[in-house]
């Protein structure tokens, strides 16, 4: 790839950016003036529609940027076109709630419907045209792929499944010598390295970083806890500091009171949601409504958390642990619908209220899950350092059947990074997976046996 015109990449994003956010913003101009300004008591004038419009301009670019709508390039096609349409829906709803203060009255929002429409047109327009425009100046990189002792047969099939961005030239392994290595990268455009030893990944980083050759990583835990590390400048040697201790008590007290007020908002509001959805359940084969189940919470206390039964009963019969699959028979039609709109964990609302769970945080893992995956890796107790949560790093940035091992070291960047601001962001972001396919996929039938089997040999040991 061209080096003087990767210089402009950040150019081009901005540029198509700037035409998406215009188009927008121009429908609600004339949406505004056309349904809305005329209502108030006293008509706003020129300087006046240019201040609504900049103001739902700023909706836009914060949504967008909760979303990522605005990330070319970096998402598919389709995943834009669906950030961009919930950043305008929300940009939306405030304008209707702005609309509202503004003229004293609720309003018809249907011109707010129609505009709502119209911007999904222009938005899929702007996605299809703006990405192929994209690859067209910026095709796929060619890397080289360098790996060690552990297989690289997962890293390569996700790869694949971004070959707008990445294609796998050629693969390597350390074994083949560091002078051999250096000689494959200066004919690739970028080098992916995977789980190597510190002190051969060090070597290949800096000579990747002389030779001006970008790098992609897969990061081991002490990187996680490295990079979020405090600059201290004591003396004239630079100091990385890691506290390690999870959540100072300021953090704690403010992640509660959220809590608290969240919880109880989402209770009121979705009662009727719990009333339809107990109902359907109970009607269907008169079980139980809700199913408990220990998990494990901060420190490891062990806690019963609480969900609507998606399974027929006794789903595990004798205590036999068996994790749910794509198609699991023992999943009756009323659970596959909650399952896939996420319902059926709204019942933890109960156990955020209760103090046992956070509305984010690490998802807290079955007993089992715990004792399986921390003989496995001993580091799993890491993430256990905060309480668990309804909704997490790992949730919005991996799938249901994300390995343990890429969990942990989701949460522990969510641990390590831990801001107020973080936890809104992934509150929206979960509205995001709520309806992708992806981030539900249960395990296939030969990793859900494995873990079985797993938890089952390590009970015999």
């Amino acid at each position: 790839m061209n080096r003087n015109k990767e210089q402009y990449k950040r150019m081009v994003k901005f540029i198509f950016s700037v035409i998406v956010l215009s188009l927008e913003m121009a429908v609600f101009w004339y949406i505004w003036i056309s349904f809305y300004n005329q209502k108030m008591e006293t008509p706003y004038n020129r300087s006046g529609h240019w201040l609504m419009v900049a103001v739902y301009g700023i909706f836009l670019m914060l949504f967008n940027t909760l979303y990522g709508g605005l990330k070319v390039g970096y998402l598919r096609t389709g995943n834009m076109i669906y950030s961009q349409f919930l950043a305008a829906v929300c940009a939306n709803l405030m304008a209707y709630l702005q609309i509202t203060l503004l003229t004293k009255s609720f309003q018809d929002i249907l011109p707010l419907f129609v505009m709502t429409g119209a911007e999904l047109m222009l938005i899929g327009i702007w996605s299809f045209l703006s990405t192929r425009l994209y690859r067209l100046l910026y095709p796929p990189r060619s890397v080289l792929l360098i790996y060690g002792e552990h297989p690289v047969a997962g890293l390569m099939g996700k790869i694949h499944t971004r070959n707008d961005r990445f294609v796998i030239g050629e693969i390597v392994h350390i074994s083949q010598g560091i002078s051999f290595i250096k000689d494959k990268i200066q004919g690739y455009e970028g080098v992916v390295i995977c789980d190597l030893p510190s002190h051969m990944r060090n070597v290949i980083l800096k000579y990747c970083y002389e030779k001006g050759i970008r790098t992609y990583t897969t990061p081991k835990i002490s990187d996680v806890i490295i990079r979020s590390a405090e600059s201290l400048h004591l003396f004239d040697t630079p100091l990385l500091l890691s506290r390690n201790n999870g959540l100072s008590f300021d953090q704690r007290v403010v992640k509660r009171v959220m809590d608290l007020a969240l919880s109880m908002t989402a209770l009121l509001f979705f009662a009727p949601v719990f009333i339809i959805t107990a109902a359907a359940i109970k009607l269907y084969d008169g079980g139980p409504v809700f199913y408990l189940q220990e998990r494990c919470t901060k420190d490891g206390k062990v806690f019963r958390i609480c969900k609507f039964r998606s399974m027929v009963v006794d789903a595990e019969r004798e205590g036999k642990w068996v994790p749910a699959t794509d198609r699991d028979p023992r999943i009756t039609p009323v659970g596959r619908i909650i399952r896939a709109t996420r319902m059926d964990e709204l019942p933890q609302i109960l156990n955020i209220l209760k103090g046992d769970m956070s509305i984010v945080g690490p998802r807290p893992e079955r007993v089992e899950h715990v004792e399986l995956y921390t003989r496995q890796i001993p580091e799993f107790g890491y993430r256990m350092k905060v309480k668990g949560g309804l909704t997490g790093y790992a949730q919005v940035y991996g799938k249901y059947n994300t390995t343990a091992y890429d969990k942990l070291k989701l949460d522990l960047m969510y641990i390590q990074n831990y801001s107020l601001l973080l936890d809104i962001e992934i509150i929206f972001k979960t509205v995001k997976i709520l309806f992708m396919k992806e981030s539900t996929e249960g395990f296939g039938t030969e990793d859900a046996a494995a873990m079985s089997e797993g938890y089952k040999a390590g009970k015999e040991e």
